[in-house]
């Protein structure tokens, strides 16, 4: 189960699309004064190289980042332009060398009476993520732990000021991963039905992905919740022949965004930019977007 590594992917197109829609979602619930905690229940180590050996082994962000970022971009729509700005804030110079994943990008963003709550089992990041956020001297503002987070985050719902942001990204490299996140999303509507749950998944070949952003609309709407599901594709989903006559996964094709109880400036601000994301991003013609909402 610990096989999956988020370093051989940062920076790559689902993080634009995460991370666009976690910053733009950061953005307004940050304006009321009242504390926000947020629960980041797949953490990672936080912070990533992208001209290190994970990163330049897949080179995934050339396709994603890199090209939001390169010389002669276009200018960007102002939730991407908000990411970009993100990544920038990390880096020094124009080059782009380190890539923050959502716990640095959700510290950024948090004010001084805002608490952030980490959740990681993997052992090698575990130890890169509690060494990275000690660098922050964040004191008790940020906690990591070595937990369970589709369990860990029972214990801090409802949240004291009662605000709450839920991240919950899994690798999905165990195929029961998407009933936990169903069975974690109906539980924590029931601790705390008026927080925000932000859910990521990557849309693949597999019944589980396609059932997961339906079976969440159903639970939202049953519990009388709004919602919204965005989704980028960038290429075919299809395998390829190469010229040796092997065949050749096109590895992640697209991937989505579900939220339940998004801020309502969320869907305008993606509807601006998810055409500029899968337009810069597209790896093939089949490249597309989708946003729906309800509730």
């Amino acid at each position: 189960m610990f096989s999956y590594r988020h370093a051989f992917h940062a920076g790559n197109h689902a993080d634009v699309l995460k991370h666009t829609v976690l910053i733009a979602t950061l953005q307004h619930l940050t304006e009321k004064d009242a504390a926000l905690t947020v629960l980041d229940t797949h953490a990672g180590a936080g912070l990533y190289r992208l001209d290190g050996d994970y990163a330049n082994t897949s080179a995934e962000s050339a396709d994603g980042i890199a090209r939001l970022v390169a010389p002669g971009a276009p200018a960007l729509k102002p939730a991407l332009q908000a990411y970009v700005d993100m990544v920038r804030a990390f880096n020094q110079g124009a080059a782009t060398r380190v890539y923050p994943g959502s716990p640095f990008i959700i510290q950024r963003l948090l004010r001084d009476h805002d608490k952030l709550k980490l959740f990681e089992l993997h052992p090698t990041d575990l130890r890169a993520l509690a060494g990275n956020v000690a660098q922050l001297e964040a004191g008790r503002q940020v906690a990591v732990l070595h937990e369970d987070g589709f369990e860990g985050i029972k214990k801090f719902l409802p949240p004291p000021a009662r605000r709450a942001l839920v991240l919950c990204d899994p690798s999905y490299e165990m195929k029961n991963d998407y009933g936990k996140v169903l069975d974690m999303a109906a539980d924590s509507l029931k601790r705390f039905a008026t927080g925000t749950y932000a859910f990521w998944y990557p849309i693949i070949p597999r019944p589980e992905a396609h059932d997961l952003p339906r079976r969440l609309k159903t639970l939202a709407t049953k519990a009388g919740k709004s919602w919204l599901h965005a989704t980028l594709t960038v290429k075919s989903s299809k395998m390829t022949e190469t010229a040796s006559g092997d065949t050749k996964r096109p590895g992640l094709p697209a991937s989505g965004m579900f939220l339940i109880n998004p801020p309502f400036t969320l869907k305008a601000a993606l509807k601006d930019a998810l055409p500029q994301m899968a337009e810069l991003l597209a790896q093939d013609r089949n490249a597309t977007h989708t946003l729906e909402s309800g509730g």
